[in-house]
């Protein structure tokens, strides 16, 4: 249903009685007067002006909605006052087509010979699962895969009944309802699997997968020899293997496992897996019948020549000024040793900020780096912003300075975790995809 949009100003009409509380609010509060405060002679606090809008709207078909906050009144009332731009939500903002560009550069690499999928596990490497499908599929992807059932669920309702998507966890008990109505095709990782699918599910697809040196997940070789004629009889749609060095194309592990893979499937008849983002990127002996990009597709490493995906803009709170000798937050970790500036700003390890980067990270104004001081809290950090000229609105923790891959490095871990583990409470903008 189509929900009409109005603004304050239109409220106003309808109530004389709103005036002061809107012109408080289309405005910057006065030189000395603390945003938020309530300004003299008007009805006391946010409850008072409710009561006056939810009677003034009654009549253009909005009054249930206006019960809230200021904040629900800007998200619900179209209010655009610049003013109001430094709300405490934190935005991260995901360029589709970049995620389309990465795709078809990536199937480039293998040619037309060789079908390039997509991996949208983990909500889409954090992004949205639902977003990201819809726009790889336009971009031309034909097969996709999820870690869980119940992944495989939320993007089939996006994708639609066509296209294959593959569960790399395989047949779990108490999956078989969900991979039957999503119509998902399990990989199987191990005899047991296979006998579960085979008896809840008898003539549905699957795939199976082989462990050929991971020990991790898949049928090891010997497993496979035992089940490999009941299993082909029943004509699976994908057996595929994962590699475990792909990130180091030197490393010895590469060779064996293809050697692994290519004995234990050769001649079987069934399109083949064995690469992701890492294996594509180590040339065609590695591509088979199917690939599998999945970080690559989102800007991450290894492949250096992605297109950048995500940007984090975080929310300035407040600025204060700090004389050298005073501290900066939890435990006194920080001490100034000179007069600065420091802006505290809306964000925390509640939203996948590690705490590890405490005292470490930078943030970007524009072209200006901003050390991050003091502890990573759960909702905030303290940014040294003496550099910057002006007030800042915002400041980028992920931008064109700093990469998911960038800001792993300063705590040895990777972009991998610092993009999924990006956190719900971020207000996702997505950009236009081809």
């Amino acid at each position: 249903m189509h929900r009409q949009i109005v603004t304050l100003r239109e409220i106003a009409g309808k109530s004389m009685s709103a005036a002061p509380w809107l012109n408080w609010i289309e405005q910057p509060p006065p030189k000395g007067q603390v945003a938020g405060s309530n300004p003299a002679g008007v009805t006391n606090t946010p409850r008072g002006v409710r009561a006056m809008l939810r009677g003034a709207s009654a009549g253009i078909g909005t009054g249930r909605r206006l019960v809230g906050d200021i904040r629900r009144f800007r998200l619900d009332l179209g209010v655009t006052n610049p003013h109001w731009r430094n709300m405490a939500q934190a935005y991260l903002h995901i360029d589709l087509a970049a995620i389309q560009a990465n795709w078809r550069d990536l199937a480039a690499l293998c040619g037309t010979n060789v079908q390039t999928s997509a991996t949208v596990k983990a909500n889409g490497y954090g992004l949205g699962a639902g977003r990201v499908a819809h726009a790889l599929a336009r971009a031309g992807a034909r097969r996709f895969f999820v870690a869980l059932a119940e992944e495989g669920v939320a993007v089939r309702a996006v994708l639609g009944p066509e296209l294959p998507i593959h569960v790399y966890g395989g047949h779990m008990e108490g999956d078989a309802q969900l991979i039957a109505e999503a119509d998902l095709s399990p990989m199987l990782n191990s005899a047991e699997q296979l006998a579960r699918h085979f008896e809840t599910l008898p003539g549905h697809p699957f795939g199976v997968q082989l462990d050929t040196g991971m020990n991790r997940l898949g049928m090891e070789p010997a497993e496979w020899q035992a089940v490999a004629e009941i299993a082909l009889s029943q004509r699976p749609d994908l057996i595929m293997s994962h590699l475990a060095c792909s990130d180091e194309p030197d490393h010895p592990m590469n060779a064996q496992q293809l050697a692994s893979f290519q004995h234990l499937t050769e001649g079987c008849g069934v399109p083949r897996s064995l690469s992701a983002t890492g294996g594509i990127l180590m040339g065609p002996e590695y591509h088979f019948d199917i690939v599998r990009p999945g970080i690559g597709l989102y800007g991450g490493a290894p492949f250096t020549g992605a297109r950048p995906v995500v940007q984090l803009s975080i929310p300035v709170i407040q600025i204060r000024e700090l004389q050298a000798g005073e501290s900066v937050g939890y435990g006194n970790t920080f001490t100034a040793l000179q007069d600065m500036r420091i802006a505290t700003i809306s964000a925390g390890y509640a939203d996948g900020i590690h705490r590890a980067l405490s005292g470490k990270a930078t943030l970007w104004a524009g072209d200006v780096a901003c050390p991050l001081v003091g502890r990573v809290s759960m909702d905030l950090l303290t940014i040294d912003v003496t550099n910057v000229k002006g007030t800042p609105e915002m400041l980028d923790l992920l931008g064109p300075h700093q990469s998911i891959d960038d800001l792993a490095g300063v705590i040895d871990t990777i972009g991998y975790e610092i993009l999924t583990g990006l956190g719900h409470r971020y207000a996702r903008r997505y950009s236009a995809a081809d």
